[in-house]
This record gives structure tokens, sequence and C-alpha cells, in this order.
């Protein structure tokens, strides 16, 4: 049985992976600043991964949030996750250097021009400037794995993801992915009986990939890391994208009783117009994966903020 330890398990996307992990009897060391670690000291890093000597590193400990957030904190941003990625390395280079790292890494990472993002061309142009300061560190992951894998021999895998929903998100509009942010002001409006106040003008068109969908296939991977197919940057990825006002309409449907004013803060940036992730690389490689249909992830997420109201 191989060691697993799970970087950033008390988070949105790492309760996901910890929940699916648990279902199916796979053991793993859950680590994060909740825990008791910062993943930001080299030495406390060192310290956890010499006790522990892992086979297997998710690395999903990330400091994030929606596109306002990486602006007004985004040195912060920058600063944090950097710290993060060198720590990491670092430590994993001196006390477990066989261990294969697993890397998400947000398809921010891609370059603001691209309208379908294909794997080839993910380094072809700078970033979208709204998401500067957390797409730069995406970059770097990748950047620092395979300088360590050149000098160290340490092994990566990078999953380069869509924007991510479903449950065990912040409640936090302004932390929360930008789903999850829509999802939890319609609940809080229906509870209060208010006018729902969403950000941007609504044309941005985004993949979305449900969390849990995620975590089924980290668990695939788990069973076989070496399958074909990853040892480069693969997308998990379905090619199709909605625009917020087509979220907003299936959201909405969930609520037939919200008799609220839904206003667009058009003051609030919309970042890139088009995120949509090309699949062929990931069908070839799990060509029987099914996604979770997006009304029914939606419908779960709603169940979630509904199960957790107030808040």
């Amino acid at each position: 049985m191989k060691k697993i330890v799970l970087l950033g398990d008390t988070g949105f996307v790492g309760q996901n992976i910890a929940e699916v992990f648990r279902e199916n009897n796979i053991p793993f060391t859950g680590v994060s600043l909740t825990h008791g670690v910062d993943l930001r000291d080299s030495m406390a890093v060192t310290a956890m991964l010499k006790k522990e000597i892992p086979d297997i590193i998710i690395n999903c400990a990330a400091h994030v949030g929606s596109l306002n957030y990486v602006t007004e904190q985004a040195a912060t941003v920058i600063s944090d996750n950097t710290r993060m990625i060198i720590s990491l390395y670092e430590a994993v280079a001196k006390e477990c250097p066989k261990a294969l790292i697993i890397n998400p890494i947000a398809n921010c990472a891609y370059p603001a021009k691209a309208e379908i993002y294909s794997e080839d061309h993910w380094w072809d142009g700078p970033l979208h400037s709204s998401v500067l300061s957390f797409g730069s560190t995406r970059r770097l992951l990748w950047s620092v794995g395979e300088s360590y894998s050149m000098q160290h021999g340490v092994k990566s895998m990078y999953l380069m993801v869509p924007n991510m929903y479903g449950t065990f998100e912040s409640t936090d509009p302004n932390k929360a992915h930008a789903l999850n942010a829509l999802i939890s002001k319609f609940v809080k409006a229906k509870h209060e009986d208010t006018d729902i106040e969403i950000w941007g003008t609504g044309i941005a068109i985004r993949e979305w990939l449900y969390a849990r969908d995620f975590a089924r296939i980290l668990f695939l991977i788990i069973q076989n890391p070496t399958m074909s197919g990853l040892h480069e940057p693969i997308n998990i990825a379905q090619n199709f994208g909605l625009s917020v006002k087509e979220l907003v309409e299936i959201i909405h449907k969930n609520f037939p009783d919200f008799k609220g004013a839904i206003r667009w803060n058009t003051s609030m940036a919309d970042g890139a117009l088009k995120k949509v992730m090309d699949d062929k690389k990931f069908r070839k490689v799990f060509p029987d994966f099914q996604f979770t249909e997006m009304k029914e992830g939606i419908k779960n997420t709603i169940h979630y903020y509904e199960s957790i109201y107030p808040f």
C-alpha cells in the first residue's frame, strides 16, 4: 500500500479528495495549517516529510480566492504560494526524493488570449492581468518541479484543471470560486428575502469541474500513477463551457420561490472572456470517465449550502 500525504486536506478541493479516499478505504495523512503545519515554513515541511516518508504527495495547498481577492491581496497571494512551492520541493529533495508529487494546476496559468486551452501551448503568451498573482505561481510550480527533476530526480505530475465547484467551499464570496459564490448568494437571498448582486457582466465563459469528479480521477491515478499520458501536463477537461449568465439561469431554476432582483455589478472584472480546455489528451488516458452532469452537480452544491445555512 502506497503511503499518501494530502497537502491542503482541509481546503475546498482537499476535503473532496479526503471524502472520496475515505469512501474507498484509501489511507492518507492530511497536512495543513489547520493541523498545525505551516506549509510556507521550510523547516516545518521538512520535519513533516521526515516523519511521514510518503510515496505520493497530493499538493492541493494554495492561497487563492476570487478574481477580486487575488488582486486585492496580490502580494500576499504570490508570496505565500511561492514559499509553499519552494518549501515543498526543498523538503522532498532532502527527505523523500523518490516520492511522486501530484500538482493540480489551475487553468489561469494558460495565456490570456487563448480561448481553447491546449496543453501544448500553455506557455505561449502572458497571463491575464486579473490572475497575475496566482497564475504566475502555477507556472512557477511547473518550473520548480521540472528543475528539481533535473537536479534531484524528483518526479512530478501536473493536472491542469478548470474552475471547480462543489461541496466544502468557502461561504465568503470573495474567497470562493465563482460558481460556488453564485450558489451561496442564492441560498442566502432565499432565506433572507434579499436581492442578489452578481459580479461582472455575465458574458465570460468558463469550463467547470465538479470537485468530487477531480477526486475520483485522483483515485484512479493513485491506482496506477505510471499510466501512459501522465508524464506531461494534462488537462482534466470536457471541452465544454457555459457563460456566467447561463449558470445563473440554471441556478435560478432551483429557487422557484426566489422573488428578489438579480443585479449585475459591471464594475467588477470579468477576467478572460473564454476559458475552455481541450480534452483530446484526457480522453486518451481516461476514455471511459463519466463527469457529473452540470445540473446535478449544481443541485448537489445547493443542497450543501442549504445544509450549512446560516453562514
